[in-house]
């Protein structure tokens, strides 16, 4: 790739990167996939708790993700 192209691509990038965050955070697939991954965490290290108490907190550890563009 020739740094016209780099640079090109990264003012396309940083133009459109909060779009993208914004998009990403509306789709109700990433609240599945997050809600999945986190009782999977929660399941694989936290599994001392009741199965009510680790989808609690499940969660809760989900509620404290925040999609932002950097």
């Amino acid at each position: 790739m020739t740094d016209t192209t780099t640079r090109s691509l990264h003012l396309l990038r940083d133009g459109f990167k909060r779009d993208f965050a914004q998009y990403v955070y509306c789709d109700e697939r990433i609240t599945d996939l997050l809600q999945e991954l986190s009782a999977e965490f929660v399941q694989s290290n936290i599994s001392m708790i009741d199965e009510d108490n680790q989808l609690e907190l499940a969660l809760m550890l989900m509620e404290t993700i925040n999609i932002t563009a950097g």
